[in-house]
């Protein structure tokens, strides 16, 4: 397994680090890491430094030496981001954490017609957060150094222009009368932005699947079987991971 990852606001200057406060408790408490173990630290945003326990303090710090060097990974091509409806319950953070340990590197939250969520008011900045806290957490947990950004909820209009600037885009949507393509196929670029739309359970209405074909984003299945919302996003990632490259 490879080390665990600890998140930092900016990356120590120097060798030596003292990581404490709830990251700090985490090491110690939680983790019980020991003298002489590799940890990386990150700043979630690509920058990461891989060093050694010299000591665990009390509870909440952990003293890491050998931090001289700190590497940054590239921005990933084709970036993939997923426009994810809101879905009801906890299906939401169920849906980013598992999309965040597939690799999607951007996740767009969507006040869809059909949805049955509504983000409104201190309930909407609530679940937004809940939504950021779990791609974090989930990107530690995977091992990731760049975690995916987690937007604020767009309406339909702007996920169309975000849909028309991609250098694919797509929705998926099965349904006899639309004509949908399998994803399995479909032409997808080398490098570049991915943006696909994930529907809420009661499915893309009529005219959210005009605006989005009218920005150039088709309808598209993955499979003969229905997956829930919160599961789509993160199969359509995986197939995209794979067939793209990022996987290798």
């Amino acid at each position: 397994m490879t080390a665990p990852v600890f998140v930092v606001e900016h990356l120590p200057g120097g060798p030596d680090f003292v990581l404490d406060g709830p990251e700090g408790r985490h090491a110690v408490s939680v983790k019980r890491l020991n003298p002489g173990e590799d940890v990386v630290l990150t700043d979630g945003r690509g920058r990461w430094a891989e060093g050694v326990v010299r000591a665990a303090e009390g509870k909440d710090r952990l003293v890491v030496t050998g931090l001289e060097t700190v590497h940054e990974e590239p921005v990933p091509t084709p970036f993939v981001t997923v426009v994810q409806a809101l879905p009801k319950g906890d299906r939401g953070e169920l849906a980013v954490e598992t999309m965040t340990e597939t690799g999607v590197d951007a996740i767009v939250p969507w006040q869809a017609a059909r949805c049955i969520t509504q983000w409104k008011g201190d309930r909407g900045l609530k679940s937004l957060a809940k939504w950021r806290s779990t791609a974090r957490e989930a990107g530690k947990q995977s091992r990731r150094v760049r975690f995916p950004e987690v937007a604020d909820a767009m309406t339909t209009k702007q996920v169309a222009a975000l849909l028309a600037g991609a250098d694919f885009a797509g929705v998926l949507h099965e349904d006899r009368e639309s004509g949908s393509e399998p994803l399995a196929t479909a032409e997808l670029p080398a490098t570049g932005t991915i943006v696909l739309v994930v529907g809420p359970e009661g499915g893309v209405a009529p005219q959210e699947l005009a605006a989005f074909a009218e920005a150039g984003a088709p309808p598209y299945r993955l499979g003969p079987s229905v997956l829930r919302t919160s599961t789509a996003g993160t199969a359509a990632a995986a197939l995209l991971m794979g067939r793209t490259g990022r996987w290798s």
